[in-house]
């Protein structure tokens, strides 16, 4: 599997900041305990990471990854009743600007949720990432 040493970790973390700090907190709580905690384990992340989106190498679009983490996976957090579709597109189009090829895509919502994602970079027409 794609990095399972290093997710494996980024999974413990997320739990230990979801069963520290519960439901409830906007996302951005949870983004400062969870770079918090992966420092704790010796994982580097960096916070609101820019991606450009570039159409026909024009630039067309700007978002933030809420966490990258060793310049290997996409970390995208939620505060939401549940994980939708929509979360999971918003990934995986970060994954498509980007030559980041694993994403995880967490909920601290009522009931803790994760999903991992992968977009190989062969299947990719042009990676971008700033």
């Amino acid at each position: 599997m794609l990095h399972e040493e290093l997710s494996d970790k980024i999974i413990k973390a997320y739990y230990e900041v979801y069963n520290e700090l519960g439901y409830g907190f906007l996302e951005k709580v949870y983004e400062n305990a969870f770079v918090m905690v992966l420092k704790s384990y010796g994982i580097s992340g960096r916070k609101q990471v820019p991606i450009k989106v570039h159409f026909r190498k024009f630039q067309v679009g700007n978002y933030f990854a809420d966490i990258i983490v060793e310049d290997k996976i996409i970390i995208e957090l939620k505060a939401a009743e549940s994980l939708c579709e929509e979360h999971e597109l918003q990934l995986m189009n970060y994954l498509r600007a980007t030559d980041i090829e694993l994403g995880l895509l967490f909920n601290f919502g009522m009931k803790p949720q994760f999903k991992r994602k992968i977009f190989e970079n062969k299947y990719k027409k042009s990676v971008n990432i700033s």
